[in-house]
Formats: structure tokens, sequence, C-alpha cells
């Protein structure tokens, strides 16, 4: 798919997961035992034969540069295309964008040097496991100015409420986009629009002070666009709280779900890091879990989600929850419906327990 190149946007997004964003933006945090959220939108930009893509971000963006480096584990280091980290840095005097408007602005040579023709926008907290070919087709067979992409969901939660929605007539126009909470049509935050008009949109948001192309430029002129939906009906998850990334982690202990999101198309990809296999010692107990490599369990797991490196000592007892990279967990200790961010320590004795609406979160680093 030569003709498409990709953005993801993460101006827009904010620190929703409270305490697993206070040191690094939303793209950046860890999932399914392995991965990073912003994993799931590259990887299916890159089975989708996009290549080249680049990443919009502002602020705690540390911690992503480091988790993409080059670009190797999506193959994107290239020597012509690949992978673009953008982050705001630029000083032109003369700049009047505002919001997200600065980005495509202060960055409009990756448009004019991309070879593509048309431009593919996501943010990175919806996970699934899409083929953008197929929305590029019918973006194509129908002509459109845009299309955006949605789920019609039948049983709205939390997460979905806080979600923009598409208003669409009975042949798939796009009317406008709202959040009204009873509407079912989410959008995934994600769209297709020709570069040319792309560039043409932000030009007349800036003449206009204007801050956001989506609302702005593109649902403000509805009138002389044609904004069309594709539905999507595989595997999605909303990440937008703690709550919903408790329940969609823990979800993927259901095989069903693990394999809709990573076995029924195409792999996700991630940073690769070479560990040895987890290490189980006689008394250790693990049961209906995810467990990545590089771990050494000798207490009891039990329906959790265990990252690369923890070590969860002898009669130490972990349910129900998820445990990030390199936490050591201690003996007697016993945490139920906890998410441990990276590094954690938890001394001997210790117990904490949250619940499946409100888990307990503890920040990373800390010794407890």
């Amino acid at each position: 798919m030569e003709k498409l190149i990709g953005v993801i946007h993460l101006d827009g997004e904010m620190d929703l997961l409270k305490d697993l964003t206070y040191f690094r933006c939303g793209a950046a945090v860890p999932f399914g035992s392995r991965y990073r959220l912003i994993d799931f939108v590259l990887s299916n930009m890159v089975n989708s034969n996009i290549q080249d893509i680049a990443v919009f971000t502002r602020r705690k963006y540390r911690s992503l540069m480091d988790h993409l480096g080059t670009g190797k584990a999506w193959d994107l280091d290239r020597k012509r295309g690949g992978l673009f980290i953008l982050p705001p840095d630029w000083n032109d005097p003369s700049d009047l964008s505002r919001g997200d408007l600065q980005h495509f602005h202060n960055n409009r040579d990756f448009f004019d040097r991309g070879i593509g023709e048309y431009v593919l926008i996501t943010g990175s907290h919806h996970i699934c496991n899409i083929d953008y070919r197929k929305v590029f087709e019918q973006h194509l067979a129908l002509g459109a100015d845009v299309t955006t992409i949605y789920q019609p969901i039948s049983h709205l939660s939390y997460e979905h409420t806080r979600e923009k929605k598409l208003e669409l007539d009975e042949d798939g126009n796009v009317l406008n986009i709202t959040t009204d909470a009873s509407n079912s049509n989410v959008f995934m935050d994600m769209y297709i629009v020709k570069k040319s008009l792309l560039l043409e949109l932000v030009d007349y948001c800036i003449a206009r002070k204007k801050d956001n192309l989506l609302l702005d430029g593109i649902m403000a002129n509805l009138d002389r666009l044609n904004v069309r939906a594709y539905e999507y009906s595989g595997y999605l998850a909303v990440i937008n709280s703690i709550e919903s990334y408790y329940k969609h982690s823990l979800s993927l202990l259901d095989m069903d779900v693990y394999t809709q999101l990573f076995l029924n198309r195409k792999p996700i990809y991630t940073k690769t890091k070479d560990e040895p296999p987890t290490k189980y010692t006689k008394s250790a107990r693990a049961t209906g879990s995810l467990v990545a490599n590089g771990c050494v369990i000798e207490g009891t797991v039990e329906n959790s989600i265990l990252f690369r490196g923890v070590h969860i000592h002898k009669d130490a007892v972990v349910r129900n929850s998820i445990v990030m990279q390199r936490c050591d967990v201690h003996s007697g200790t016993v945490i139920d419906n906890v998410i441990l961010d990276k590094d954690i320590i938890i001394s001997p004795n210790r117990t904490f327990i949250g619940a499946p609406e409100n888990p307990y979160v503890i920040a990373k680093r800390k010794v407890l």
C-alpha cells in the first residue's frame, strides 16, 4: 500500500490512566505482558504495508522514544521512509498554528517528502487488529474525501460513554460527531484523508485561528466534504481509564479474546528483549495466568498478568493482578486486584487488596 502513509497522533490523548501515566504518555503504557499500547496501531499499519509512519507527541515521550527506538522491531529502520518520531521541537517565530494543528504545520516536510497520496491518522488507545487496506479500498471505491472508522457497540459501558460517536445516515455518510452517551457508533479515532486535502484543511483552520483538525477542519465542513464511515467488526478494547485498562488486560486470560487480538490475523510486534524462559520452582503454583519470559515464580500466581523479569517469592500470593516489569514480590505478601507498575519492591508479609471495579494501583519504582 504505497499510496498510504501513517500518522499516530498522540497530542490529544489525555493522561487518563492516573498513576500509570505520571511518568509516561498513554501510548507507552505496558499492556498484555510484553507490549505497549502503541504497538497495536503501529503493527496494524505495518501489517497493512504502510511504510512511512510519523508519531506526533508533545509531552512525557522519553519512555515512548526508548521503546520505539529506530523502529527495527517493526521493520521500519529504513534508508528511505520508515518510522519518524516527531516531538514538538519547532521554533518558527511566524507560526500562528494552535492545538494539534501545530504538529501538521510544523512537520509539513514529512508530508511533502512522503510518497503517499493519502494519510491514515490514528490515536493509540483503541486496541484492535484491523486491516487498513480494506478501509482504504472502501475509501477509494466510494470516492470519499474522508473515511472514518467506527464500531457499533450493542452494550455500551462506561469506557464507551466517554468516547466520540458518529451520527450516520442509512448510506454510511457521517452527519455529525458527538459525545451522546446513548449513541452506539463508537468512533475509533482513526480516519483516512487525501494528503492534499489534509494540508488544505490545516491551512484553512490556521487562517481562522482554529485548533483542532478533526472538529474544526473536517466536521465543521461536512456540507462540502464527502465524509464516509467504515464499520469495523473485530476485537476492540477502549483504554481510557484505569478501570478499562484493568478489565481489558485481564480479559486476555480468556483464550477466545486472546485469539481474536493476537492469533486471528497478523502478528503484533514489540521491542525485542532477549531473556530466558520463566523459571518455576517446586513451590510454584501458577494457574490461569499470562506470564512473560524472564520471570521467577516461587509462590502462587492466579488469574494474573506478569510482565518480563518479575520475581514472585515463595509463599507470596498474586491474584487477579497486573505486575509489570522487574517487580519483586517478597514472601508472605498477598496482592489481589492490584496493578503494580515497573520496578516495584513489595516487602515481606504485606497485603494489598483492591476491587475489580476499582483496582489498587501503585506507581513505578516504589518500595513498600
